[in-house]
Formats: C-alpha cells, structure tokens, sequence
C-alpha cells in the first residue's frame, strides 16, 4: 500500500523484507558470482518486433517515425528496448538503443539522517499510479500489470502515457533573396510513467523528436516530507510562517542506463572530444580552438568539462555521405554530489554485463556478493565491445515557499544528439535537398 501516511522509513522496513524473501527468485539462471558474462549478441533487427501490446509505434505529422518496445519492471518502472528511427528518406528502421532504464534515484538528505535508493529500496516501478486522460491529452494510457511484491493479485494500472506533442521551431532558415522563409514545427513522440515514492511523485519522462534526438528527464512533484522539518541548524531552509519549519535540503541524484544498439548491433566504440582554446598568436585576429579526439576503449569514469562531450560511434552503420552513424551525450544541467563513490562522476561507460542493473544497491542480482554492487566499482580496465552508458544527472533541492502544496516539478535529465546518422536535415525541404555539402545558393 503506498499512501502519503505511510513514512519512508516505515515502509522501507517493510519492503526490507519483502526483497529478502524474493531473493531467491532474482537469482534463477545466475553464474559464479564473480563472472562477467560476454557481451549478448548483436540486434537481429532494427524494427521493434515485440506483440503488438507492447509494441509503440508512432509517425509524426513531419514524417518521422519511432518504433520501440517496452516491459515494466518492479524496480526500474518502465523500460524500452529495441528503439528505432525511421526518418523520411530513410528506407528502413535504424536502430538506436537495446534497452534504456531509469537505473537508480539516490536521495541522501542534507543532515545525514535519510539516505533513500528509490529504485531499489523502494520497488520504485511497484509505485505506478494511475492516470487521467487530462494528463496524457491527445494520446493514449496503456494498462501496465505492475509486479507487485506485496500482492500478487494488485490490479492492471493505467499508468503509461503515450502522445504526441508540439516542440516549437525545428528550424528555419531565410533565403539569401529574402523572398522566401523555410520553417517547421517540431513533433515529439512523449512517453512517461509516473510513480510515487513515498511523499514524492516521479515523473519518468522519454522524449523522442522528429529529428532523431532522445530527451530523458525525471520530473520530482508530489509533496515535502512532514517527517523532514527538523533541520534549523542551516541544512534546511524555512517553510511556512516565521522561522520555525525548516525543511531539510537534499539532493536528487538520478541515473540512467543506456545500452545502445546502433545500426542492430552491440559492437559499438565510444569516443571522447575535447576542445582547447588558445589566445591570439601573431596575425591572428582571434583565439583559436582546437578539439581533439579520444578513442575510449577502456571502461571510463568520464567528468564533465568546459567543451567536454562523448560519443558512441556505430561499427557497422554508415550515413548517405559514407560517415559512421551516431549519437552524442548532451549533459543537462546538473549538481554533483560527491559524498558517494559512484555519484562523483557524471557518465560511466562499462562492458555489457547482464548483473550490472542498477548504478546502487545492485544487490542480489545474479547472486551476491558480486564484484562491486555500484557502478564505479564496475570500471575495472575492461575493453569496451559493446558499451553500457550511465548518466549521472544530479539536483540539490534547497527548498522554497513555493514548495508547498503541491510541490511544483523540478526537471533533471539530458539528451542524446544524433551526429551523423542522416546525411542532411532529416527535415529538409525538397526544396533545399541539393545543398548537401555545398553553400547556401541564394534558395
């Protein structure tokens, strides 16, 4: 049961022994319990090829169409796998991801009283709330049968969005004459879950554009913890008349697991990109910049940097133009927290293992005690064949009057970026499908 006069606490004792008496059902199939399983073999496809009750399917008003599957676990919520683009132009599907999670949500409190694992501790995707049609407007809510540990006979929930919507502006670009304006308006395909974890309410958030970009994000709303208003000591911040409730500070550390599948297969490479800017040098008019390329072919603890970014390069795919296909980490906003080893960094890239699930708490998979149960512990010198990224997007919630009530949505999350995929604009007007390469001809 998982209502709001339910503490945290309380109800992490309970679900405490609830994992303990499941344990032996999550180790069905397990190795030694040191073994690093290979890498699983490559995507036979890149269309979703799942029953048709699991399987979203949506062509944007622009053309753009996206194919996926999805399942729903008791820990992570929702998960996709399978994903695919399918741009126009493009003659078939292109494989993006295997499978994409939410893989933990580590809350430690300001005060070092509370430090919650919401996805593991808390049975995370079991906290699936239902939906009103307000709140998937224009689309569709799916009925989720949502592995319950407290009952197995718990109602279907109707707990997963799908819609589409407006993004504004996907371009627009003014001919040389001045005659003539080539504009669109961006579609996106939304798809999102909310669950409820004690006081707060998380909403699980996949956006997947038109032209071919992937937006994650987790929205936290719901409510502030009446249990946390102790903290006047200056790790909380008043609420409410005078200076007598101080609501604990604390932060959101969210993580994502991304195990990428470009072009149908695993065997993808990983490359880090950094830029230098040096001051002006004899005639020059200017600074210059120059960036640099690191083939990342050891698993990495990888931090964030002024002109910093990564990619994942497909070894099989290549665009219309002969250049290897795709995708580039696009860090959100984000507080690092580094009171633990694996929150110090913000994206890991590990060697596929099918024990690695969750970035904390990755206890009792594949038995116990395993190598390491985070995901720091995971980077261990092996060589990248097939990548596994986990992205590392945190938020300190200080809060605020207008924390109350309810708490409005405060957003943590990234993107992924198409680099290469499509030789042009998959948007481009007919008119201008010949400028690939070339300058602006005055069109």
């Amino acid at each position: 049961m998982r209502v709001n006069s339910i503490t945290r606490a309380r109800k992490g004792a309970v679900v405490g022994l609830s994992v303990a008496a499941l344990a032996a059902g999550v180790t069905a199939g397990a190795g030694p319990a040191a073994a690093r399983p290979k890498a699983a073999p490559a995507a036979p496809a890149a269309a979703a090829d799942c029953s048709a009750a699991y399987r979203i399917e949506q062509k944007l008003s622009t053309g753009t169409t996206w194919r996926m599957c999805w399942r729903f676990e008791a820990k992570s919520g929702l998960v996709l796998e399978k994903v695919s683009y399918q741009p126009p132009g493009e003659a078939k599907p292109i494989r993006v991801l295997n499978s994409a999670k939410i893989a933990q949500i580590h809350v430690p409190y300001d005060d070092g009283k509370n430090e919650y694992n919401d996805i593991t501790d808390y049975n995370f995707g079991s906290g699936l709330v239902n939906m009103t049609p307000a709140e998937c407007p224009g689309g569709t809510i799916r009925s989720v049968k949502v592995p319950d540990p407290f009952d197995a006979g718990s109602p279907n929930v109707k707990g997963l969005c799908t819609t589409t919507r407006a993004r504004g502006h996907a371009y627009r670009m003014q001919s040389d004459t001045g005659n003539k304006v080539f504009q669109a308006q961006g579609k996106d395909l939304l798809v999102y879950t909310v669950n409820q974890v004690g006081w707060y309410e998380y909403i699980t958030e996949w956006r997947f554009s038109d032209d071919g970009a992937i937006n994650m994000n987790v929205g936290a709303t719901g409510s502030l913890s009446p249990f946390d208003y102790d903290a006047g000591d200056g790790r909380g911040w008043p609420i409410g008349k005078g200076a007598k409730a101080y609501a604990t500070s604390h932060n959101h550390n969210v993580f994502w697991r991304l195990d990428f599948g470009l072009d149908g297969s695993s065997n993808s490479k990983v490359e880090q990109y950094d830029s230098v800017v040096s001051p002006p040098a004899g005639a020059q008019q200017g600074p210059t910049n120059k960036t640099t390329r690191t083939a990342v072919t050891k698993e990495l603890a990888g931090d964030a940097q002024n002109m910093r970014w990564w990619r994942v390069v497909s070894a099989t795919g290549k665009n219309k133009d002969g250049h290897a296909r795709s995708y580039e980490l696009v860090p959100g906003a984000t507080t690092k927290y580094p009171g633990r080893s694996f929150t110090r960094h913000d994206v890991y890239f590990t060697q596929y293992n099918k024990c690695e699930q969750y970035a904390s708490n990755n206890v009792r998979i594949c038995g116990s005690p395993l190598h390491g149960t985070s995901v720091d512990k995971w980077v261990d010198g092996q060589t990248l064949t097939h990548p596994v990224a986990w992205v590392n997007v945190g938020f300190h919630h200080i809060t605020r009057d207008e924390d109350q009530q309810p708490m409005p949505v405060h957003w943590q999350g990234f993107s992924l970026a198409p680099r290469d995929v499509t030789a042009m604009n998959p948007l481009t007007p007919p008119a201008l499908a010949g400028q690939n390469g070339q300058p602006n001809n005055g069109s």
